[in-house]
This record gives structure tokens, sequence and C-alpha cells, in this order.
């Protein structure tokens, strides 16, 4: 065995003084801020959004927004479904008790556009067996103060009422009662994810110290991402969906970066450094890769930021600020940690004691000592041998996985993602069912302008020809001011939102008119959501694919490795594709898993995984990129660094993956199905991620491209050698002898 030689001190920079100069001051200075940022970030998701999927400056958000001020009861967002039994709803108890009902709720502040079936007759909200009618509202004021409205006024509609049960449904009660679940299923995730998390972490590092470290960053960054999603409400709207990816990241992106600084110091120690020294190389190489890793996983997340739907910005929004923050812990209050641990990093080993109690232990197994690596040098090494057949094999693998989202139908969240036994899915089940016209399921047509009568009748005729057009109601009319503004409801034949709606839509908007008309319903809102998603997804994928490239470059100085990232980061992310509409669309594993398909994904759902996975696997690439380059730099071999670079790193980032996965699977119980599909999703992309195309993939095509991998024209060199980033600092001249001595040993 070869001698392992005391490596010479390294002088600190001067982040590293700055960060271990006072440590004891800096890690009160962070006890403070957190206890600070506990306090800001206290009721954050009662502030937070359970919309945002829709484009506000489209046709259908202009049509709504006019509707709601001149007709505020033609667009209800509060349904009470008034259930009579065997009485029947014509009984006369019952109309007298449903009077009584719509007059109270009348009278409530914030509470207009109040209508029923027994003020109006309409067939349209009655039940076609006649046990069940509808009383709809309007609860006026933004999303936030809406949904404190129906709190106040809930308690006193539900229930029983003399002769009939009321329940409460419409689309604020299915966003509030969404709202609600989500907060109780994160709590349950959390409580879910942190312990089985501390018990990975043990396993990983043996020593019961270091593994809280990694989850004490993690819980910083999720809490001071909660102050900051709190201080984003008071200016913006934010989606309470944010929160979950606040949790996941915070846990996951901090466990990440907090073990592979964490494990570089271990290595250092047991190279025989000191503390301080340990710490000053471990800044210098693992926490340039932590910077480097975080500004990869903040771009990718921040090219959300160019949609108009405020669910996507919202994820930008927590992204960044989670990734910034556990990288920000991982760099300044990490190494103070260290800096007053030392060798006690290592104390509490559990793994030791427990094989002690099995009589299993077998002389020192000193927990300082960094694990070899030995089977991924090993796998590294079986791969490269057969690298065609593997880097052929793999890819066609993948691409197999995903060939089920060729097959992907867009549609948009509806009652369905909550659980069958939420009160709102409820009635919004019975509506759907039971009821004819399915109140506030059609496509309104808002007209503005002057007409006569008789053009009105016209262009009623005209549309209700429609190929697809089931029924045409209207015009109501009202004036206001100079203009005249008016409405027409068509309802659509077959599903409210599907194709057929999809081409009312279209064709509706096509048809001339001698007034100005706009198109609005859930089908209209997800034509534009459709339309804006599209418009702006090159952009984003360009903001992405670019500054990716750059960093690297940067990293690597070599213009074929931040191809082959970028090609094989969105390799990996097939299998998780694949999966969400063999499962999600599809339908199967529905009983297993717990939630109803709908037939479709909701449109920005594939937007936001591509981005959060994408990040992610970055993530891990930089990790295995960064080590195979300081080998590189150092050894000048190119295929002996890789073997070092995977088995330096396959266990860590398998590691960091499984726990990431811990996260996302504990997220993925959720009752809501977008956040079901969120947290499976993700967790099976960063699994594939990790054992697939780290493990085989990457090295086998390295492998094929051999010291071609390094190369770059002359320019690009130069450039790289004057703003480049290297985790090793500047590169010793390549010794061979070490080289061949390395490969001996390793």
């Amino acid at each position: 065995m070869a001698e392992v030689k005391k490596p010479a001190p390294v002088r600190g920079g001067g982040w590293t003084r700055f960060v271990t100069a006072r440590p004891r001051l800096s890690l009160l200075v962070a006890l403070v801020i957190t206890a600070l940022a506990v306090l800001a970030g206290s009721g954050v998701g009662d502030r937070m959004g359970s919309g945002g999927w829709e484009d506000p400056d489209a046709e259908s958000t202009y049509a709504l927004e006019v509707l709601e001020r001149e007709f505020p009861a033609s667009q209800p967002n509060l349904l009470l479904l008034v259930d009579a039994g065997t009485a029947g709803v014509d009984s006369p108890a019952v109309a007298a008790e449903a009077g009584r009902l719509a007059e109270r709720l009348e009278a409530q502040p914030g509470v207009g556009g109040v209508g029923s079936y027994w003020q109006t007759g309409s067939p349209a909200l009655r039940s076609e067996d006649g046990r069940t009618a509808v009383i709809s509202a309007r609860i006026d004021g933004e999303e936030k103060s809406a949904g404190e409205t129906l709190e106040r006024i809930a308690p006193e509609f539900r229930g029983s009422h003399g002769p009939v049960e009321v329940s409460l449904g419409g689309p604020l009660a299915v966003r509030h009662e969404m709202q609600t679940i989500i907060q109780e299923d994160l709590l349950r995730a959390e409580m879910i994810a942190l312990p089985i998390t501390l018990v990975l972490l043990v396993m990983v590092f043996g020593s019961a110290i270091a593994a809280l470290l990694p989850l004490g960053i993690g819980i910083v960054a999720i809490l001071g991402t909660n102050a900051v999603l709190r201080g984003l409400t008071e200016f913006t709207d934010v989606s309470v969906f944010a929160q979950n990816l606040t949790t996941a990241l915070g846990l996951g992106l901090a466990i990440d970066y907090a073990l592979f600084v964490v494990r570089r110091f271990r290595e250092e120690l047991a190279a025989g450094a000191d503390t301080r020294t340990a710490v000053a190389t471990t800044l210098r190489t693992a926490g340039r890769t932590v910077l480097f890793s975080a500004l990869t996983v903040a771009v990718s997340l921040a090219a959300m930021m160019v949609f108009p739907q405020y669910f996507l910005r919202s994820f930008a929004y927590a992204g960044i600020a989670v990734v910034l923050l556990a990288a920000a812990a991982a760099l300044i209050l990490l190494p103070a940690a260290l800096v007053l641990l030392g060798d006690r990093v290592n104390a509490l080993d559990l793994r030791r004691l427990l094989r002690r109690k099995a009589g299993a232990a077998a002389g020192e197994s000193g927990a300082a000592e960094p694990e070899t690596g030995a089977g991924w040098a090993r796998t590294a090494g079986l791969v490269m041998r057969r690298a065609p057949l593997f880097a052929v094999a793999t890819a066609t693998g993948l691409v197999l996985l995903g060939l089920p989202f060729l097959g992907v139908k867009f549609g948009t969240a509806d009652h369905r993602q909550l659980p069958t036994t939420a009160e709102s899915r409820v009635v919004q089940d019975r509506l759907r069912d039971a009821f004819a016209g399915n109140p506030g399921g059609g496509i309104t047509v808002l007209a503005e302008g002057s007409a006569t009568p008789g053009q009105y009748a016209a262009y009623r005729d005209r549309i209700a020809t429609i190929d697809g057009v089931g029924r045409v109601d209207g015009p109501v009319t009202s004036p206001a001011g100079e203009r005249t503004h008016a409405y027409f409801t068509v309802v659509p034949e077959g599903e409210t939102v599907g194709a057929g709606a999809q081409h009312v839509v279209s064709e509706l908007r096509a048809e001339t008119a001698p007034f100005d008309t706009s198109v609005t319903g859930a089908a209209a809102v997800l034509v534009d959501s459709k339309d804006a998603i599209g418009e702006r997804l090159p952009w984003a994928a360009a903001i992405i694919v670019v500054v990716t490239l750059v960093l690297v470059f940067l990293l690597t100085g070599s213009l074929l490795i931040p191809l082959q990232a970028v090609l094989l980061n969105a390799l990996s992310l097939t299998a998780m594709f694949g999966a969400v509409v063999w499962v999600f669309q599809e339908g199967h594993l529905a009983g297993l898993l717990g939630f109803t398909p709908t037939g479709d994904i909701e449109t920005t759902l594939p937007v936001l995984m591509f981005c959060v996975a994408f990040g992610l696997s970055m993530d891990y690439g930089v990790f295995l990129l960064s080590r195979i380059k300081e080998e590189y730099d150092a050894t000048g071999d190119h295929e002996h660094a890789v073997r070092f670079g995977l088995r330096r790193t396959g266990g860590l980032i398998t590691a960091a993956a499984v726990i990431l996965a811990v996260v996302m699977v504990a997220i993925g119980t959720s009752r809501v199905t977008n956040t079901k599909m969120l947290g499976l999703g993700v967790a099976l992309a960063v699994l594939m991620d990790a054992m697939v195309v780290r493990s085989l993939l990457v090295p086998s095509v390295m492998k094929l491209t051999g010291r071609l991998t390094w190369w770059a024209p002359g320019p690009l060199r130069r450039l790289h050698d004057r703003f480049g980033i290297s985790e090793g600092g500047i590169p010793e001249p390549p010794d061979p002898a070490a080289a061949r001595e390395k490969q001996h040993v390793g």
C-alpha cells in the first residue's frame, strides 16, 4: 500500500479567513437570523394563492375581468349545493328555506350576484333527478381576500338547514380547500422526510455529528426561504405549491452541498491535514463546486420567470431563494461549524456501535477514513471497457422510457385534483354528473359595443351552428356608459375543456361580428395558457442551455463537455416524462397511488418539472465533472481521471440522490394530484440521473470521446485560462509517475 503523505499546509484565501476567523460569532449571528426568519415566515401559507395557471395578459383574462365588473352574476365563484332529499327541490318548504338562504347570503359583506334555481327557474341549476339545486354567488376581491370571506361565511351556510342539507363548491371553494390540503400534506411530508433523512445521513457518514450538519443547513435554507416568500406576498401573487419546492430543494440541495463539503473535509483530515488547512482546502475545492452548482440550478429555475403565469413564476422565486440560501449556509455556516468541531466531526460513530453490538467489528474502522469507492472504480472500468455497448444500450433504454410522452395531452387543473372525499370535490362531481347544464362550465363570449337586438340574434344563430356547440344562451345585456356590454353563454358538447371545447373557442374567436368580442371560460383559459407557454418556451430553453454551456465551459475549459452535459441531462429526464403520461394521464397505478386520472396533464407541470429536474441533474453533473477535472489537471490521464471521479463521487451522488428522492416521495404522498405528480416525477428523474446517467452513460461517453473530451480551440482556451473556474485552483504540471502510482493504488 502506498504511503499516505501529509499534505503541505494550504494558505487560506480571503474568503476562508472571512468565514473561519470568528466561527462562534458566525454561528451566533446565523442563529439570530434564523430565529428572525421563523418569525418573518410564519403564516406564509395563508397568504399564498392556489391558482395562477392563467395568462394575465390573455384575451380570456380580459374578458373575465370585464364580466366580473359588469355582470357579477355571470361568473359565480361560490356554489351552494342544496340537497332536498326525497322531498324534491320544488317542495314549498324547500323553496322557502332556499329563499332564506339566498337572502342571508346576499346580505353578507363582499358577496354579490346571488342567484338560484328558485329565483330563475333555470333547468341548468336543477339536477335531473330533482333532488338538488344550486344557489350561486360571486365573492368579490382578490384571491386572498375572497378566501378570507369564504372562511368567514362557510360555517354559517354549510350543513343542515331545516329540510335541506347544504354543501359548498365552486372555483373559490375548490382553490381554498386545495390550499388547506397542501399545507396539511406539506407538514406531514416534513414529518416523514426529516427522520428518514437523518437515518440515511447517519448511514452515509457513520458519525451522528456529521449527519446533523447537512440537516441543519437544510432547515436554515427552508426557514430563510419561507421568510423571503412571505415578503414577496406583499408585492406579488405567490402560489402555495411553491412551498413544496421550498421543502424539497431546501432539504435536498442543502444536504447535497453539505455532503460534498463535509465529505471533502473528512478526506482532508484523514490525509493528515490540520483543521484549518482542511477547511481551507475544502472551500478552495468543494466550496467552488458548490457555488458553481448553485448557479446552474438557480439559472434553471430562474428560466420560469419568462412565463406570465404566477404559478410558474412562484417556483422561480422559491427556487432561486432556497438554492442561494442553501449554498450560502453551506459556504458560511458549515465551514464555521467545521472549524469548531475539527476531528469531533467524526464523533458518535453509530455504525461502529452497531457493528460492535452485532459482534461484527474487526479491528479499527476509523470514521475519519473516507470510503475507498472501489466498487465504483470497478463499475467505471467495466463501463469504459465496453463503452459502445453501455452508451447505446443506456441511451436507447432512456429513449424508450420516454416514448409515452409523445401521446401527451394538455389540460387544466380542476376539482379532480382533490381527494374524492373533499367537500368541494363532492359538490363539483355532483354538478358534473347530475346537472344537464353543468353550472359554470360553459364558454362565455363578451360583446362590447353598440348593437341592435337583431344583430345580437343573428350572431347567436351563427355561433350556434359551429361544430361542437351544444347550446347558446343569451344575450344578457347591460348598458355601461357610452358602451353596451352583453354576453352569450356557449355550452360545448362533451368535456368542458376537452379538444372539442378548445376547437369551439378557436372558432368563436374567428367568427366576425358587428361588435367587439372576447372569449373566456375554462376552455379559453386553457387555450391561452398553452399559447403563452408555447410562445415563451423556446426562450426559457435557450436561457437554460446557453447559461449551462457557458458555466460548464468555465468549469472544464472543454468545448465538448458542455454539449455532453446538456444532452445527457436532457436524456436523463425522459423516464420522468414518460412515467408522467403513463401513470397520471393514462391512469396506470391510479388506485395504488390514490388519484383520479383526468386524461390529460396540467399545461404548466411539464415546464416546472423540466426546470427543477434539469437543475438537479446539473447539480450532480457538476459534482462528478469537477472531481474528474481536478484529477485530470493533476495527472493528465483521461481514463484514470474518469475512474477516479466516479470512485470519489459515485457513492456521494447516489446517497444525495436517494435522500432527495426520499424528500420528493414524501412530497408525493400529497392528496393533491399535481403535487403528487411533481414529487414522484422528480424523484424518478433524480434516481435515473444518479444511478443510470452518471454511473453508466457519462463514463461510457467520455471513454468514446477520449482525450478529445478536453479539447477547445485556442481562443476559447485562452478565455478559460483567464476567466475559468477550477475546483483545484491553479493546476500543477501533470506528473506521469504520480499518475501511474495512483492507478496502481486505485
